[in-house]
């Protein structure tokens, strides 16, 4: 029996470069964006290089994440706290999550984003994956200031 290709899931996938990476390594790669042209652009990119993706468009404070369907889930600079639950909820169990996005200490950069909404309070991202088995986490101030998390769901 062959094994079913793995699945992951690029949050909030704006232009699909992330996305993209995830299918050239062989996953059955699904992304999602609240911007329509955003969507498409990735899925033309995507089947220009012979690969599939299946992207929707949804607005992520309204429409949650389906539910135990991802052996990966991707978030890259997206920050919606009520997301998290959905996020957790999405991996299969024994799937990843790695998630990156910009932490509070951004501000003191002067770039990037500066509402309290879009930063994350430090060591909040670990928090909201209490419960997961963390494998790698940091948080830096190197040109940028995020926060990176790898964790398992149990």
């Amino acid at each position: 029996m062959v094994p079913r290709p793995k699945r992951a899931l690029d949050v909030a996938m704006g232009r699909g470069r992330h996305t993209l990476i995830l299918a050239r390594g062989g996953f059955r790669t699904f992304g999602v964006d609240v911007v329509p042209d955003a969507v498409k652009d990735a899925a033309l990119r995507a089947s220009r290089e012979g690969l599939t993706l299946r992207g929707w468009c949804a607005d992520l404070t309204r429409s949650p994440l389906p539910v135990a369907r991802f052996d990966l889930v991707l978030v890259a600079r997206y920050l919606q706290r009520d997301l998290f639950q959905s996020i957790r909820k999405a991996i299969v169990p024994g799937g990843l999550v790695l998630y990156e996005t910009f932490t509070v200490r951004q501000r003191s950069l002067g770039a990037g984003p500066r509402s309290a909404d879009h930063l994350l309070e430090p060591g909040e991202l670990r928090e909201r994956f209490a419960g997961f088995e963390v494998l790698f986490y940091e948080e830096v101030v190197e040109g940028e200031a995020v926060a990176r998390l790898v964790a398992r769901r149990p």
